[in-house]
């Protein structure tokens, strides 16, 4: 498929692309020259043989993952840690969507409803990746989640945590990094001196401190669940015998594969609204600057592209 790009958000994972420290820069996974670009959505404006020709004119986002398709991971619904897969705009064989046009296989989009503009199509990425970590903490209503990290993944993470009942605390920096998630009604928001100290019945790390991963061991109940998504450029270490003695399950999360449904429904039906973590919407020229560090005003984490207005 031929997709015309609508809008293309910009994470963390392209800023090191840029600076070189990407891991997959380094073991041979990712080389240069590439192009960025993972969350994004757009319309499908051509197709390759065999494809059914309905897609056309259909708004759409897709899969990051691009499985090798006949392995046993690919056969098990896993192609997500296919380990021949593609990663568009991340590992190297499919460009990314930091473009006015990008190509995807057909069998990794997924539709849009009319109710998800743009801003929320590029979201859907992201989202997916934070339903897939609420869902790993298994929660009851109710139940606390404690999420360290307050950039776009900690964000998303709170909001369909909130969406699915649970009680949401959240775990900044510093108070400046607590500003916006107390703008959007999250009033349960600590740093690690103010935290409360309650019992609680899932974590998430959502962070990129390399201090974090043990703290968030350390945080959660006997019996439970901690998440991991954020990574950090040094190594981390927790210690297993705290994991086995306290009988914690860890749980990885890579990528949104078997989140992207559920966060394009969430947005469609407007129980989880992430256009607030939107700061600005850029052209391809502008986007170089933000790359380099010169981020547009506010306090928000997400940078989006317009390709179109490029033109």
């Amino acid at each position: 498929m031929v997709v015309d790009v609508e809008r293309v958000g910009v994470c963390g994972t392209d800023m090191e692309l840029f600076s070189g420290e990407m891991s997959y820069l380094h073991t041979g996974a990712s080389t240069y020259p590439l192009r960025p670009g993972h969350e994004w959505c757009g319309t499908v404006t051509a197709v390759g043989t065999g494809v059914d020709e309905s897609w056309t004119g259909r708004r759409v986002t897709g899969d990051t993952m691009i499985g090798c398709g006949h392995c046993r991971r690919c056969r098990q619904g896993r192609h997500w840690v296919c380990e021949q897969r593609y990663e568009l705009g991340i590992r190297d064989g499919l460009p990314g969507a930091l473009a006015e046009q990008v190509a995807v296989p057909a069998d990794y989009l997924h539709a849009l409803p009319d109710t998800v503009d743009p801003t929320l199509g590029a979201m859907v990425e992201p989202g997916g990746n934070a339903l897939r970590c609420v869902e790993a903490a298994q929660l009851s209503p109710g139940e606390r989640l404690l999420v360290l990290g307050t950039g776009t993944i900690g964000l998303l993470v709170a909001m369909f945590a909130r969406a699915g009942g649970a009680q949401v605390h959240l775990i900044g920096r510093g108070e400046t990094d607590l500003e916006l998630p107390r703008s959007l009604g999250f009033d349960r928001c600590w740093t690690r001196d103010t935290r409360p100290d309650l019992p609680w019945d899932g974590v998430v790390d959502a962070s990129t401190g390399a201090e974090m991963p043990p703290f968030a061991l350390d945080r959660v109940e006997p019996g439970r669940r901690v998440v991991y998504i954020g990574l950090s450029v040094s190594p981390s270490a927790i210690d297993t015998r705290d994991l086995v003695l306290k009988d914690v399950t860890a749980v990885g999360i890579l990528g949104a594969s078997a989140g992207l449904d559920g966060a394009i429904e969430a947005y469609a039906n407007g129980s989880v609204d992430p256009r607030p973590l939107v700061a600005a919407t850029v052209t391809l020229d502008e986007i170089v600057d933000v790359f380099a560090g010169r981020r547009p005003p506010g306090g928000a984490p997400k940078v989006h592209a317009d390709p179109r207005s490029s033109r």
